[in-house]
């Protein structure tokens, strides 16, 4: 059993990732009708040649992995067939403008397994440092995986403090903190912007600025830091960074909440980091959002 990977154009292509998930396939482009052959001479250079004789060696039982932007992986699936001839083409990009023949047409079906990584289709993982793809994995569309097994993949997609959210074009983190800034109330009880605008609309002397700031029923300064995925400690440091700075330039000592899009679960690592001094609380967000027609 061999461990592949295929890279999923979602920033390309919108949507694509959920449509494999949908469909059970992973696909690669290159269709035969613009000159690019499975077989024999072809048009194109080294990222086709690479691409089709990846996809040729692929065979039913092997295992692959959905690769995304930023270190981070969909799903893990075992392949059961494959549709990549020439004249199986099916695209999952349907044709359009610039596209007669659509795209992402040459299909390797999988069985995924619904029972490793998050169940919630918003989330992925992220790969942590350790377990990371190495450059000649990670960057063609198609390769196979050496440098990590299939039980370590497993591993790092069931450990929750490695989930992140999906989306990238929706601008979470300015949309949340308006939000915050809005409605405190709603983060916690008793919350308010803070009166002084001043304060509320300062920037710091390195020219760093916070993106909340409120105050609290005791009439404590109150930090808010919003991050779309999941912690990590350069964001309790940043976060503890404008709490000192806070206190120095207005003598005020300030609470520090960071609040995250990532799993409730955070790492030991994070929770040690969580403890020092000045301390920083966490909160875990969800987006949810309905229409009414």
């Amino acid at each position: 059993m061999v461990l592949w990977k295929i890279a999923c154009q979602e920033d390309k292509y919108p949507g694509m990732w959920q449509r494999w998930f949908k469909n059970q396939c992973v696909a690669v482009g290159w269709a035969s009708a613009w000159g690019y052959k499975l077989h024999g001479p072809t048009k194109g250079g080294k990222g086709w040649n690479v691409a089709r004789n990846i996809i040729k060696e692929m065979n039913v039982g092997d295992m692959v992995i959905v690769a995304l932007k930023n270190k981070r992986i969909g799903r893990l699936g075992q392949i059961v067939g494959k549709a990549i001839e020439d004249d199986k083409w099916d695209p999952l990009v349907p044709p359009g403008p610039k596209l007669p023949d659509g795209e992402m047409g040459r299909r390797i079906f999988v069985r995924w397994e619904l029972t490793t990584g998050p169940s919630d289709g918003d989330l992925v993982v992220k790969l942590p440092p350790s377990n990371r793809l190495n450059p000649g994995e990670f960057r063609p569309t198609a390769a196979r995986i050496c440098s990590q097994t299939v039980d370590q993949i497993r591993s790092v997609m069931n450990d929750t403090s490695n989930w992140v959210g999906l989306s990238g074009k929706f601008g979470y983190e300015k949309a949340l903190s308006d939000y915050i800034a809005s409605y405190p109330g709603r983060l916690e009880d008793g919350l308010l912007p803070h009166p002084n605008l001043r304060i509320r609309e300062l920037v710091f002397k390195d020219k760093t600025r916070s993106d909340v700031l409120l105050i609290d029923r005791n009439d404590n300064p109150v930090i808010v830091e919003c991050k779309q995925n999941g912690p990590v400690l350069k964001d309790i440091r940043q976060l503890r960074h404008y709490l000192d700075c806070l206190q120095a330039e207005t003598g005020q000592k300030a609470r520090g909440i960071l609040v995250h899009g990532g799993a409730k679960k955070v790492s030991n690592e994070i929770v040690n980091e969580l403890k020092k001094r000045p301390r920083i609380e966490i909160v875990n967000y969800r987006l949810n959002v309905n229409f009414d027609w």
